[in-house]
Parts: C-alpha cells; structure tokens; sequence
C-alpha cells in the first residue's frame, strides 16, 4: 500500500490538475458562445450565397445552350468549368493545440480517407491544411502539404479567409488543381460536432428539388451576366472557406469544453477514491501503533 506522504501528494497533484481543467472549460465556453454566435449569423448568409450562385450559373448555363454558338463557353466563369479530376487539393481545417477530444482526430482521418479513396481512382491529392494538429497529422503519414496557413483562427475575419480563398482560386485558375474539396467539423451543439467533407470547386450540382417546391427564380442581370458572376464567384468560395472555419472554430471550442468537463470530474473521482485510500491506510496505520503499544503494554506487566 502507498504511504500517507504518496498519497498526500497525490490528492493535491490531481486537485491542481483540476483547477487547471475547471479553468480551461470556463474559458472554451465564453469563447463558444462567441463563436456560436458567429456561425448563426453567417450560416444563413453562405447557404443563400450559393443557392443564388446555383440560380445564376443555371441561368447562364440555358443561356449557352440556346444560344449555342462558338463563342459560348466565353461566358463560362473559369471558377465554374469542369475538368476530368487528375490532381484535387483538399482543405483540412483542424485547431493548432489538443485536449479537445477527438475533433482533430476526426478531421484528420476524415482527410486521410479522402485522399485514399482519390488515390484508388489515380488522382492525386495535395493538401492546404488550416490548423498545426492536421498539417502534422498528413506530414507524419508522407502526405503533400502544398501550403500551410498558421495561426488563422486568432482574430479569425473575412480577410483571413480571403487570404485561403486566393490561393485556392488561383490555383484553379491556373489548372493546378482540378477540384477543390473542404474538410471541417460542422458545429451542432458543444457536445455534437458533425465531421464534414464538401466539394467546393467546382460549383457542385444543385440538389434536385422535392415535389412541390417552388420554380426556380428567374434573374435580369445587370449590367450584365459576366460582370455579375465574376463578383459572385468569388464572394461564393470567401464566404464558404469563412463559414468553414468559423464552424470548425466553434467546433473546437465546444469539444474542449466538453473534453474539460469530463476530465473535471474524472479528476473530482479520483480525489474522492484517493481521499478514501489515504483515510483506510492512516485508519490502518493508528491500529497498527495501538497494536504495538498493547503489545508492549502487555509484555511489560508479564
């Protein structure tokens, strides 16, 4: 059995530890809030951004066909066309530190499946990675990191995530890459976080509408469809990249929180069952003196 000393050390190394996870889930959870406030006011603005992306590229798309002419594909935004996939890059969003659960574990392995998959069809893939744990994660396993971005989420803005979404555009542009996928954990609740892998370019293809629904809206450009499809392409990618990492963010700070809460009360019943392991061996230790001073007192009066 450990002495009294162990286990007084013991018990005051696991109280100081919970102080510290006390601490850290009082902080992730100020900080979710934030963040949860954050991610409900984007996340109906992104999803109508591409829902009038997919009205405008469908508008123009009947508009090539009727008029069906060679100059046609003149009006096809380069961000729109599609080219048989032959090289993707995937953006992984993970947090640059742990004790967080399984949300870096996730993404990670959700990325690494997707990069398997694509190489059984021969495609090659190359990774932006947003976040130390994933870069580290795909280094480690021989991955292709093209470009890491550090320390994106302090002070996490718009301009932050148009600084990913150039690259990312320019990349397309150039015929670097030939689809563009997004890994992040979509935030449900701070004890629910749903892993998530997106197509971002090309547009993907429109979910087919349930019966009843209403006629697609019909659109008058202007000054024209070009000029307003060259502002709403990019807007598209900067506000889907922005939503991405503002989900992934709140994402983190809930899995904290909740990682934090767990680990404060494993540490309240480790005291618990330590305090009950020092008071049975000091118990043990005043019967054995009592023991001995009978035994003396008993040896002296014979």
């Amino acid at each position: 059995m450990p002495s009294l000393k162990t286990i007084r050390k013991r018990i005051t190394s696991v109280k100081a530890t919970q102080k510290i996870t006390r601490a850290m889930k009082m902080v992730a959870g100020a900080r979710l809030n934030r963040a949860q406030q954050r991610i409900t006011q984007l996340r109906p603005y992104a999803l109508k951004t591409q829902e009038v992306l997919h009205g405008v590229a469908g508008a123009m798309g009947k508009q090539v066909d009727e008029n069906a002419s060679p100059d046609s594909n003149a009006a096809v935004h380069p961000l729109l066309q599609r080219r048989p996939e032959r090289k993707v890059l995937v953006v992984v969003m993970s947090g640059d530190r742990g004790l967080c659960g399984a949300f870096n574990v996730n993404a990670s392995k959700a990325a690494e499946r997707t990069w398997r998959a694509k190489k059984q069809e021969d495609i090659d893939v190359v990774f932006g990675t947003i976040g130390k744990k994933a870069r580290d994660y795909l280094v480690r396993r021989r991955g292709t990191v093209a470009r890491d971005f550090p320390k994106m989420y302090e002070g996490l803005d718009l301009a932050k995530a148009s600084i990913v979404a150039d690259w990312v555009m320019g990349s397309y542009q150039k015929g670097e890459i030939d689809a563009v996928y997004v890994v992040y954990n979509e935030f449900k609740s701070a004890m629910t976080q749903k892993t998530v892998v997106e197509q971002l370019l090309p547009l993907p293809e429109p979910e087919a509408p349930a019966d009843g629904a209403l006629a697609p809206t019909e659109y008058l450009f202007e000054p024209n469809e070009r000029t307003v499809l060259e502002r709403l392409m990019p807007m598209y990618v900067e506000v889907s990249l922005y939503r991405a990492m503002l989900e992934s963010q709140a994402s983190e700070y809930g899995a904290r929180m909740t990682a934090m809460d767990s680990a404060t009360r494993n540490a309240k019943d480790m005291i618990a069952r330590l305090t009950l392991a020092y008071n049975r061996a000091r118990q043990a230790a005043i019967t054995k003196e009592l023991m001995e001073i009978i035994g003396g007192a008993e040896a002296l009066k014979e």
